[in-house]
């Protein structure tokens, strides 16, 4: 079945958008992501199959971005539990000093 780029679906968590714009964003997502979001169409509310998407995607040339598939490309998103517990933690004179350090970090 051939489908109109310009046809009006809901991308699940984005909105109303062309099929075109949904099957692109839908190729930009993370993996669980991707497999997790649904298209459905505004005219008839029906939810395309996830073969659909992937063949419309092929058909219009668009491929979902690489996947990351060792951990230790990707570091661990500790900094903030790391900050979150020193600033906890420190006298406020010792926070002024590090939003002052922080703050000439970043003017250079």
């Amino acid at each position: 079945m051939t489908s109109d780029p310009e046809e009006s679906v809901r991308l699940q968590g984005y909105g109303e958008m062309t099929l075109r714009t949904a099957v692109a964003t839908l190729m930009a997502l993370a993996p669980r992501d991707r497999s997790e979001a649904a298209i459905f169409r505004v005219r008839n509310g029906v939810r395309l199959a996830q073969s659909e998407i992937a063949e419309l995607a092929s058909e219009w040339g668009m491929a979902p971005l690489a996947e990351v598939r060792s951990p230790k490309l990707v570091p661990d998103q500790h900094w903030p539990d790391i900050v979150r517990s020193m600033v906890r933690e420190a006298p406020l004179p010792s926070l002024m000093v590090a939003f002052l350090v922080g703050v000439v970090v970043a003017r250079r």
